[in-house]
């Protein structure tokens, strides 16, 4: 179930809005075949992994391990759990069960039902947090949120009110591989406006993830960086209704708007959004106690004395990492 995991994370940030998941089939007490879901829309990682064994004939005497329940519905790819049952492995090894409400329970069944031995739980927690996002997404109903900002040891996010970097060469890598991961990042209108951010990930090779812009009042103009065509955007405004090219209007509410963000969001299947938003959207967020994942960088060795003020958020890292003159604190609920 370790090698499962470790082949699933291969592919984190390519199957949105898909789960990872890997598979290992052995035969006589050694691996003769393995595969992990690549992308959404392509083989699933049991039958990536039947399709690796050299000698067919060997399956109907072997275990599949997969870290996640083998799906029982047609989608873009056929049921998995059928595949197995019609091969006819004698048993099934599934890590954790599968909440999405096509499968939930109904993966097993099929397999139990065809006279498989089926062993569930294993590695459990585990699995969890190798799916932690899409579990969030189909539990919660809303995108799992991770909360990201750059401070100074004084506890400011830019110098006289205007763009400062805070972070250094390493921390930035750090940044646009975590974005690459995501689905999603989101900002506010005066970020847009002041940074004319392009939310990619130009410092490493990498997809770029979907950006969500809040504007309201479409303050934002379109031929700043946040609508060229390296990603898709989505515009949630007071305004219209409307999808012009890579870019989708959404109109919302400002009355309890992170609750019909969060029901946009999962509406349009985003499994995940980082929000590198300015401070104001940022506590917008922590006061509404809507996050899974705080990241701080901080900058120790800088003091910028005026300008925004950080977020106030006063936990306990799980864990700090250090790059030279900057730490990255990671917070967990």
């Amino acid at each position: 179930m370790k090698r499962c995991i470790e082949l699933a994370q291969k592919a984190l940030g390519n199957t949105y809005p898909n789960p990872l998941v890997g598979s290992v089939i052995v035969y006589d007490g050694k691996i003769i075949g393995e595969g992990y879901h690549k992308k959404a829309g392509e083989p699933h990682a049991e039958i990536n992994a039947i399709n690796s064994v050299e000698t067919p004939e060997q399956l109907k005497d072997s275990t599949i391990y997969v870290s996640l329940e083998p799906c029982s519905h047609y989608g873009k790819t056929p049921p998995c759990a059928n595949k197995i049952v019609e091969i006819g492995f004698k048993k099934v090894v599934i890590g954790i069960l599968d909440p999405h409400e096509k499968v939930n329970g109904k993966g097993k069944k099929i397999l139990e039902d065809a006279g498989i031995e089926v062993v569930s739980g294993v590695l459990e927690q585990e699995c969890w947090e190798l799916n932690k996002r899409f579990f969030t997404f189909h539990e919660k109903k809303r995108p799992y949120l991770i909360l990201k900002w750059a401070e100074s040891a004084d506890g400011f996010m830019d110098k006289d009110f205007k763009p400062y970097q805070i972070g250094n060469p390493l921390t930035k890598h750090v940044v646009h591989q975590t974005r690459s991961e995501e689905h999603a990042i989101l900002v506010g209108t005066n970020t847009a406006l002041h940074d004319n951010p392009t939310l990619t990930t130009r410092a490493i090779a990498g997809r770029n993830p979907v950006r969500i812009l809040i504007d309201f009042d479409l303050k934002v103009p379109r031929n700043f960086n946040i609508f060229n065509d390296e990603s898709r955007t989505m515009v949630f405004n007071s305004t219209k209704s409307s999808e012009e090219e890579n870019v989708k209007f959404i109109k919302t509410n400002k009355e309890n708007f992170l609750e019909n963000l969060m029901a946009k969001l999962y509406e349009n299947q985003i499994i995940s959004v980082l929000v590198e938003g300015g401070s104001y959207t940022l506590q917008q967020f922590l006061d509404a106690d809507l996050w899974d994942e705080v990241i701080i960088i901080k900058n120790e060795n800088l003091n910028l004395e005026e300008g925004t003020r950080s977020p106030e958020f006063n936990l306990n890292p799980i864990d700090i990492q250090e790059f030279r003159d900057n730490k990255i604190l990671y917070f967990k609920k």
